[in-house]
């Protein structure tokens, strides 16, 4: 058996064979994008909620401790069918190499063995981790619009109970988890690659309405065993990066490329670029992760960047309006370099001035959608060109 823990990501040609079975495909995903240190952390354990997009007769999690300077240990790990709140059903215990117990390097990741379980689509699965030592930092994905539950410290391993009575506080991040797959018959998995907006920013926290999430319901509905994996960070960008927040170009091997199934890339990035990169050069970026997700024979839908005037923390001017202008009619007739593209400008757009957010879909900030912008971009995709095959349109 493979004891499946990387001293760095997990390469593409390893992300279907770590179990050495065939068929994993993405349910759940989420982009470490964020680290803190901690102090006094030890025999503390933490519950965490995940939505799945696609069902499966198994299912395995991945594990990140890609920004920490220190190893991390996870003693005990579960996962289970949410029974409310942070109460489980059933939990069943995971394990790494046939071992319950794993420590991850800093900068590793782990993949656990296959935990037989029947996982529906649409669904909230539970993932608890008891951290038995002293950890120092966690790599977690920072804005996650979800309550994650933690036990005191010092209260050790609550990881298989049931009731949720040991978990007496709560942060909004999810902490190590990076992605959890299932096996299913394999139509593939949509990966959104995306900032903020795509992360979900702004929308109603607890009830699952980023735009890939709605994306999922809709493909679902038509195409079942459909993965949609959200790569979203707050504040990222395509032509550069932070030590802890990577430009959508560093971070694509891992968020993207390296995802089990993935089969159609989303590309919703940029807006965060306009005030200090030229649409050339957001261009030429884009082009680049265009390029590099055809290697891997993907299919690529680029979306057009949607109008944020009068933004609450400013940002906009006539300069980088006639920027997103001209990154937007490359989206729209790109020449070949996106299959084709998702025109979330013109779904969110106020009709009247086209620079501004529409008041519909607009969160209060002016560059937010809320959650009825997040609707209006799921509903504005066309579904026959993600390339899923046929049952969509």
């Amino acid at each position: 058996m493979v004891v499946a823990v990387l001293a760095g990501p997990v390469a593409p040609s390893q992300a279907g064979q770590l179990s050495g079975q065939r068929g994993w495909t993405g349910t759940w995903a989420a982009a470490a994008g964020e680290h803190y240190e901690v102090s006094g952390m030890s025999e503390v354990t933490v519950r965490m909620p995940v939505h799945t997009s696609v069902g499966g007769s198994s299912v395995r999690i991945r594990l990140t401790n890609a920004y920490a300077t220190d190893p991390v240990t996870i003693g005990h790990a579960t996962v289970g069918l949410r029974d409310g709140g942070s109460a489980v059903a059933r939990p069943y215990d995971v394990r790494f190499g046939g071992k319950r117990e794993v420590t991850i390097p800093a900068g590793g990741e782990a993949v656990s063995d296959p935990v037989r379980l029947a996982v529906p689509a649409l669904t909230d699965l539970v993932v608890s981790l008891h951290l038995p030592g002293r950890v120092t930092h966690i790599t977690d994905h920072w804005w996650a619009q979800q309550t994650v539950y933690w036990t005191d410290y010092g209260a050790g391993d609550h990881a298989a109970d049931t009731a949720g009575d040991a978990f007496t506080w709560t942060t909004t991040s999810w902490p190590f988890l990076s992605g959890v797959d299932v096996t299913a018959p394999r139509t593939g998995a949509v990966v959104a690659l995306g900032d903020s907006i795509t992360d979900g920013s702004f929308s109603t926290a607890d009830t699952n309405q980023r735009w890939p999430d709605l994306l999922s319901a809709r493909l679902n509905a038509c195409r079942p065993g459909a993965g949609v994996l959200n790569a979203g960070i707050t504040s990222n960008r395509i032509t550069a990066g932070t030590a802890t927040n990577p430009s959508a170009l560093d971070r694509l091997d891992r968020d993207v490329l390296s995802q089990p199934g993935a089969r159609t890339l989303i590309l919703f990035e940029g807006i965060n670029d306009l005030g200090g990169a030229s649409a050339e050069q957001i261009i030429a970026g884009m082009t680049k992760i265009a390029d590099r997700a055809h290697q891997r024979r993907m299919r690529v839908v680029g979306a057009t960047i949607t109008p944020y005037q009068d933004f609450s923390w400013g940002g906009w001017t006539e300069e980088t309006e006639a920027r997103r202008q001209q990154v937007n009619a490359f989206v729209r007739d790109s020449g070949g370099v996106f299959d084709d593209y998702a025109d979330f400008d013109r779904a969110v757009r106020d009709p009247a001035d086209p620079r501004r957010l529409s008041s519909a879909y607009d969160s209060g900030d002016h560059l937010h959608p809320n959650d009825a912008g997040m609707k209006a971009f799921a509903d504005s995709i066309d579904l026959t060109t993600l390339g899923l095959g046929r049952g969509c349109s």
